[in-house]
């Protein structure tokens, strides 16, 4: 496996999240029920700690991604874009829709989260084919 094929496409992805997240934090933050300041930010949410786990479960998605990606032969961009594409929209974001469900949490969170798991993987998959 190519650890830094892996590190790089984590970044990429975290990177997504950063951008997703910025566009979308008013909507993420009222539908999730986290606790605010009174800027209406999470309170503690530039917590290292959360970002550097946060890194590490997309870490451990890239690093499977790579290794279904080498078994299936998925080696084209296009075919590293739709596995990825298929990795996020019918396996990760429906669990992410499954736990929101049960919490009872508005469903717009699902699209939110359910949107940047898919969009991301879709990157990530092409980005691993460059490798």
């Amino acid at each position: 496996m190519d650890y830094l094929a892996v590190i790089v496409t984590a970044a990429i992805g975290f990177g997504i999240g950063a951008l997703w997240y910025g566009v979308l934090s008013k909507p993420w933050v009222a539908a999730s029920g986290v606790p605010t300041d009174a800027n209406g930010a999470p309170r503690g949410g530039a917590n290292p700690v959360t970002f550097a786990g946060a890194y590490l479960c997309i870490l451990l998605v890239a690093g499977m991604m790579r290794h279904v990606f080498a078994m299936g032969g998925i080696n084209t961009m296009g075919l590293g874009i739709m596995g990825g594409l298929g990795i996020g929209l019918f396996f990760i974001a429906p669990w992410i829709t499954l736990n929101v469900l049960f919490a009872q949490r508005p469903k717009v969170l699902a699209l939110i989260d359910g949107g940047y798991a898919t969009i991301a993987c879709a990157v990530m998959g092409g980005v691993l084919t460059l490798f």
